[in-house]
Order: structure tokens, then sequence, then C-alpha cells
């Protein structure tokens, strides 16, 4: 695939992630009771970066949680041998029941993922409310679901791809767009 920009660099991405920390701690007055809840797989580092920048802005930490929503898909592609989803497990540290749950996502396209997201967050527990927060807002809804916190909106073509990538994945902090071939 052919590269057509980078939108967003390391400094843009940590500018948006300390921003979105900002309106985490201001809509919610404080994080007394919010618990932040990342997506595999990059959506839980954006989450542990939230929990750093909050913590050192409110002087205090907040819990982070690792959501695997391969079970609550039906449409993704990653199987086993035998043909059987590939699952990671789920890791939250913390009883979400009455909870603010902040589901941490690195891009919002379709709203597939964030509805699965939400399906297993509903089975863990019974958060008070829930809450959205994406590095990337893409558009081309097909689910009607709007992120609650969003670093960047980019709009894009369906023949555009969002690439993020994430240093403690990629090792480099970067998301590009790329044009489908």
């Amino acid at each position: 695939m052919p590269q057509k920009a980078i939108v967003l660099d390391q400094q843009s991405i940590r500018r948006a992630l300390t921003r979105i920390a900002h309106e985490i701690i201001e809509r919610n007055k404080g994080i007394d009771s919010v618990i932040l809840v990342g997506i595999k797989t990059r959506g839980i580092h954006l989450a542990k970066r939230l929990a750093e920048r909050i913590e050192q802005i409110e002087g205090k930490p907040v819990e982070v949680g690792e959501l695997d929503i391969t079970l609550y898909r039906d449409d993704l592609s990653k199987k086993t041998n035998d043909q059987e989803p590939l699952v990671k497990g789920s890791d939250i540290p913390a009883d979400i029941t009455n909870k603010t749950v902040i589901l941490v996502d690195d891009v919002l396209y379709t709203g597939r993922t964030v509805r699965a997201g939400l399906d297993a967050l509903i089975d863990i527990g019974r958060p008070s409310q829930i809450q959205l927060g994406v590095l990337v807002d893409r558009g081309h809804r097909e689910l009607p679901i709007r992120a609650d916190y969003v670093g960047k909106n980019i709009p894009t073509s369906s023949s555009e791809k969002i690439v993020v990538e994430l240093l403690e994945v990629d090792e480099t902090d970067q998301v590009t767009i790329y044009e489908k071939e």
C-alpha cells in the first residue's frame, strides 16, 4: 500500500493524549470512580499512557484494564489451526460495577469493535457509565456509536487505510494514511 501522509507524529500523539486526559478528568469531576479499559492490542497501550498522564495531573493513579473482544466479533479472521478464534484473555483489575469505564481504542471506524467491547464489558460487570476514547476517528460508521474523547478526526475515503503505530508494539509513534491498492 502506498503511503499518502503521516497525520500524527510522536509529538502530536503525546499532545492528543494529554488533552484527552484533561477532558476525562474534567468531564468526570476527577477520577475517583474511573477505570480505563484498553481494547487489545493498541488500545491497551493508549489506556496506559492516559493513566500515566492522569496520574501526573491528579497525583493519584487510575486503574487500567485490558479487554479481549475476540469472542464478541463475528468478522475477525485470526484463528488457530482448529479454526477457533485466537483468544488472548481480558484482565480487568477491579470490579467495574457502578464505576465509570472509559473504553480506549486506537481507531474508531465502523463501530463494530466498540460494540464488541461494550458486550464484553457488560458480561464482566455493570458499570454506571461507559465512555469511549479513541486516538483517531476516521468516520464511516455502520453502528450508532460516537466517541466521547477523540485525539484527532481524520475524514477518510473507503479506499484509504489508517495505520496507528505505537512505540510499545511497533517501535515508533505515528498515525499514517495509506491508499488501498
